[in-house]
């Protein structure tokens, strides 16, 4: 078999007319011609850092969406699943991705649960995390989220990194914002990257200490804009990555437009190809090409580099899609689900006002972290959402017990009616809630509960839904299924006042305890930077 096209050499760093042959599965010559098609030919493209959970559909799923944008290959934390399902959930992940040619090279979810001020559904400690070290499967521990443990010498914590240095595999980090004495000390431990870094400054020291930085561009958290000067001073320190894709982006696009972007507004292609190949398989040791003779024919073709529209996609010598076809198959592993909650009445998520301040949560758009707000509770018997001043009422209720729901108070949702929920709440999975009324709340909820994990919005009696059915957090349908009906909720959000952009996305992280400042899970509100429970009342 051979392929001719302007081949894009990253480690030539030129760009020329080749002819490659493909022979079982490897690039057997790479020969220069003259004339050739007005094609490019780049390695392919891997995603250094993404949940594929995230994208709410299963990794068979998700690879057929991903080789249509010139993916062949994702580094893959489990840590949802993981979550909801402990071991049983990372191998679910691992089984579902043989069934496919993308490649997929999973982590060992390091934090499970992520803190213990929260409910999960499984705990992965020492012993499990070893025994999932040793998988080929797993290529390194995934992200490092309790920092805390690391620089307090927290001997469990320790152990994991331990193991995984033993084993010649690298520790993905989780910092955001750590800086000075304790960042060293962090990545003293053996921590080498981190995808939490919101300014370039942050970067720019986790760099000077050796750090690798990840920049982020997904669904709902995005970097690029305020890293990508990195591109210019530490390119070889660069990788990219999506995090958190959900199914329509990710139907859109994936790393491809993201370095069509970079290369139009003037960053070095080869540096920034570079950072979704070599540097993500040199970092990992993954088993992927790099257009190189003798290695694995994992390449791609596009129209041309501004716009990295993808014509093909090979993977170990197989055209994996052409013509604007997969030219695979995919047929779903077994469902697996871990629920155990009942419904929830109104009475349960009531506030009673002990007349004075409060605590609400803000949150931003297109951000993970969030304020702590404090205001007068006001004089009314019960607290309530007040729309006027987009102050909304939000509960979690956990799902692996029958444990009463935890009800707080946020801004920056918008909504004027209605109320939407979630059981894609990062990280334990519990069930959140964000309305303008008790009713729509607890009719939300109880829609989650009734079809054991989804996306729910309740307005008066309509009721709308989508059926996550593996874990409560993916689907065995096809992205371009589930992205219809996402975008069609989101409308719907929308239509209820609602001024988010991704706005499930933003609610799931807002249960996400190991991101400042002021977050909520199924045991009360937090205070990360504290690193503690806190009560809704301030004393």
């Amino acid at each position: 078999m051979k392929v001719c096209g302007h081949l894009v050499d990253i480690h030539k760093r030129d760009i020329y007319p080749a002819i490659i042959s493909v022979l079982n599965g490897k690039i057997d010559k790479i020969e220069k011609t003259i004339k050739v098609p007005d094609i490019y030919i780049l390695p392919g493209l891997i995603d250094a850092h993404i949940h594929v959970e995230s994208s709410m559909v299963t990794p068979g799923a998700f690879a057929m969406a991903a080789v249509r944008h010139g993916t062949t290959g994702v580094v893959s934390d489990p840590h949802e699943i993981a979550n909801v399902l402990g071991e049983k959930g990372v191998r679910f992940m691992i089984n579902d991705g043989r069934k496919v040619p993308m490649k997929f090279w999973f982590g060992a979810p390091s934090c499970v649960p992520a803190t213990i001020f929260e409910t999960s559904g499984a705990k992965l400690g020492s012993v499990e995390i070893e025994s999932l070290l040793k998988l080929p499967e797993i290529k390194y521990l995934a992200e490092m989220m309790d920092f805390p443990g690391v620089i307090s010498d927290d001997k469990e914590v320790l152990r994991k990194v331990d193991i995984a240095r033993k084993l010649g595999k690298p520790v993905d980090g989780h910092a955001p914002g750590l800086s000075g004495e304790m960042l060293r000390k962090y990545i003293a431990a053996g921590i080498s990257t981190d995808h939490e870094c919101s300014t370039l400054e942050e970067a720019k020291e986790k760099i000077s200490l050796g750090m690798k930085i990840l920049i982020r561009e997904g669904s709902a958290a995005r970097n690029l804009n305020s890293l990508k000067e990195l591109f210019n001073t530490n390119p070889e320190m660069v990788m990219l990555c999506s995090d958190d894709l959900h199914p329509e982006m990710l139907q859109a696009r994936h790393i491809n437009k993201i370095i069509a972007q970079l290369i139009i507004e003037g960053f070095d292609a080869f540096d920034v190809i570079r950072s979704a190949t070599i540097n993500p398989v040199n970092h990992y040791k993954l088993e992927a090409g790099l257009l190189q003779q003798g290695q694995s024919a994992d390449f791609i073709l596009v129209d041309n580099l501004r716009s990295m529209n993808v014509l093909e996609t090979w993977i170990e010598g197989k055209k994996v899609f052409g013509n604007g076809n997969v030219l695979f198959r995919y047929t779903p592993a077994e469902t697996v689900n871990n629920f155990r909650c009942l419904p929830i009445d109104e009475a349960s998520i009531r506030v009673y006002n002990q007349q004075g301040k409060i605590r609400i949560i803000e949150a931003f758009e297109g951000e993970l972290l969030t304020k702590e707000i404090i205001m007068t509770s006001g004089t009314k018997n019960w607290v309530e959402s007040d729309t006027d001043k987009d102050i909304l009422k939000i509960v979690v209720k956990g799902r692996y017990n029958d444990s009463p729901p935890v009800t707080g108070f946020i801004k920056g949702f918008g909504l004027k009616k209605g109320a939407i929920a979630s059981s894609v709440a990062h990280d334990s999975h519990n069930i959140i809630s964000v309305g303008t009324n008790d009713k729509d709340i607890t009719r939300s909820i109880n829609e989650i509960i009734r079809q054991k994990g989804g996306l729910a919005i309740s307005s008066g009696r309509k009721i709308a839904s989508l059926k996550l059915n593996i874990g409560g957090i993916m689907t065995t349908r096809s992205c371009g299924d589930v992205a219809h009906d996402y975008k069609k909720l989101n409308e719907l959000v929308k239509s209820l006042g609602c001024t988010m952009a991704a706005p499930f996305m933003t609610l799931s992280f807002m249960a996400l305890l190991v991101i400042p400042d002021l977050k909520i899970g199924d045991r009360g509100l937090f205070d990360v930077n504290k690193f503690n429970l806190v009560p809704l009342f301030v004393e």
